[in-house]
């Protein structure tokens, strides 16, 4: 077992992680995977630093600490802007209007900054050359702001205009003032852009280490798909996604996503290896600004071992349940799940459904699907079950769902694999390609479930049925899934790549990852010698 490097005062850990939304506050998805990275290079000290949004949305932890990560801190974005106890009349230093009228301009400014403006940012905030009382107090940034709104602003208020740049504005500065506290590690490793790879850029101003980002969904996709749904923002939410922010209508939701844009520009110039889990994924990175010759794929994988024995746990014959496993929000889109079960029940009236996942992460969502249960006269038929162990869910499926409007490559349907359940899922991210096989000697194993369209309960009833009332097809797709899982996507493989990355990282040496995880031909052990150096298809 290789040994931490971690051995002198000056680091307190290998790798800080920087988490935005998961580990270990929130269950399954990407917080599934970095406990297994944790876990799987026990060898290595990890510290972590949790961002969130409000502090009250996170009330307990669901995954224990592992012994080797070393340190945690946590920030929530909301205290950035909320009174810091400033008294009236206290002497305060002029503020430094050039650097607020960059920030600004940043944030605001339609045309892309240049590489140089944007390092300059953010060398000012590592450095501290803006501070909160400078945003949220000073009459510079209160004269910056007001010019900025009677220069290009026609449509909004000029009240919503002044909170959306504050709101803007001061998590950036919250996160440089936070950096300059924390312990210093070897190594950086963001799990998504926005402001977890926000702090990666200014982290590595101040300790001039290597930073390595890792995007299982793309960050800025999945903003705008939110943003175009967010009912606080008073706007057409699709004007916004059209460019509306020149035209006035739309400028606040547009403005939104342009800082979620640049801040993911800056994350993309800043971080090498640049990974993503599949080849789609890695030309929207590029096409957002990443330089292709830092990017990576590095598709997931699981323990397989975990699940060796989760096929001789099911019944015989196909089980008529269809199971829904994941987080219930939005994103995920239940309710068109709901809606395809109500066709399936139709045609299949001994069917019925299980939801399982957490409900209160949106309780208003959650609470809009009990409620097309009932109005669907589905009551007798889904069942909310809330979190459960998947090992005892995924073997009494008879189909897995999935009906997210967003993914990149999810791990539950690995798992579903692993247990012997076919997939049906919508088109999105890696899915289609999971499903039936990326590469010609993939293909060649045959279908593991179907893909359909997203938003489409009619598409997604029939795939169900289809499965479940076939018994040829149903045990080809099984066989397919299990094969699929086994031949490509164990654990190993991927976390030799991230060893090696993590070493070089830490040696100063090129970082070397192998393309053998994506072409689909590696073994299940990897050898342990340095692997070779990637190169990938477009």
């Amino acid at each position: 077992m290789m040994r931490s490097l971690a051995t002198d005062e000056a680091h307190k850990a290998d790798i800080c992680l920087l988490l935005e939304g998961t580990w270990p506050y929130v269950r399954g998805g990407v917080s599934s995977w970095v406990n297994q990275l944790i876990l799987g290079l026990p060898e290595l000290t990890f510290s972590v630093v949790f961002i969130g949004g409000k502090r009250d949305a996170y009330p307990q932890r669901r995954y224990e600490v592992p012994a080797n990560v070393v340190h945690i801190e946590e920030l929530y974005i909301e205290e950035s802007w909320q009174p810091h106890g400033r008294k009236s009349g206290r002497p305060k230093r002029n503020a430094p209007g050039d650097q607020l009228l960059s920030l600004y301009r940043f944030l605001h400014d339609p045309d892309v900054p240049d590489e140089s403006t944007g390092e300059a940012l953010l060398a000012s905030l590592a450095a501290g050359k803006i501070d909160l009382d400078d945003v949220l107090h000073s009459h510079e940034n209160w004269d910056i702001v007001t010019e900025g709104y009677r220069s290009h602003c026609s449509d909004p208020s000029f009240v919503d205009f002044f909170w959306t740049l504050r709101s803007i504005q001061a998590p950036l500065v919250m996160l440089a003032q936070a950096a300059r506290q924390f312990p210093k590690a070897r190594v950086l490793h963001s799990i998504s852009t926005g402001y977890a790879g926000l702090l990666g850029c200014i982290l590595k101003q101040l300790w001039g280490c290597e930073y390595v980002l890792s995007e299982h969904g793309i960050y800025t996709k999945e903003r705008k798909i939110d943003l175009a749904q967010a009912s606080w923002i008073g706007e057409d939410p699709m004007e916004a996604l059209s460019g509306g922010i020149d035209s006035g209508t739309g400028y606040i939701r547009s403005l939104w996503i342009r800082y979620f844009e640049r801040i993911g520009l800056f994350t993309y110039r800043s971080a090498s290896p640049i990974i993503s889990l599949y080849a789609g994924n890695r030309q929207r990175q590029i096409n957002d600004g990443a330089d292709p010759t830092r990017t990576r794929i590095i598709p997931n994988g699981i323990d397989l071992q975990r699940w060796s024995d989760a096929v001789a746990k099911r019944d015989k014959g196909i089980a008529p349940v269809v199971g829904f496993i994941g987080r219930v929000v939005p994103i995920k889109d239940l309710k068109t799940f709901i809606r395809a079960i109500r066709g399936v029940v139709s045609a299949m009236p001994e069917a019925e459904a299980w939801i399982v996942g957490p409900e209160d992460e949106d309780p208003a969502y959650a609470a809009e699907c009990h409620s097309l249960v009932a109005s669907l006269g589905l009551e007798g038929k889904v069942r909310f079950l809330g979190f459960q162990n998947i090992q005892e869910i995924l073997p009494q499926l008879g189909v897995m769902v999935l009906t997210s409007i967003s993914e990149a490559q999810p791990l539950v349907i690995l798992e579903a694999w692993c247990a012997g359940t076919p997939v049906v899922s919508t088109d999105v991210g890696s899915c289609r390609e999971l499903i039936e096989g990326g590469t010609r000697e993939d293909q060649a194993l045959g279908s593991a479930g179907e893909a359909v369209a997203i938003a489409d309960p009619q598409a997604t009833a029939r795939a169900i049925l289809d499965l479940l009332l076939d018994p040829t097809r149903w045990q080809a797709a099984q066989a397919s899934g299990l094969a699929r899982v086994n031949r490509y996507y164990g654990e190993a493989m991927m976390l030799a790549c991230y060893r090696d990355i993590y070493y070089a990282a830490m040696e100063n040496t090129e970082w070397l990852v192998s393309a053998s995880n994506y072409e689909r031909s590696f073994p299940e052990t990897p050898t342990p010698q340095r692997l070779e150096p990637m190169s990938m298809r477009g």
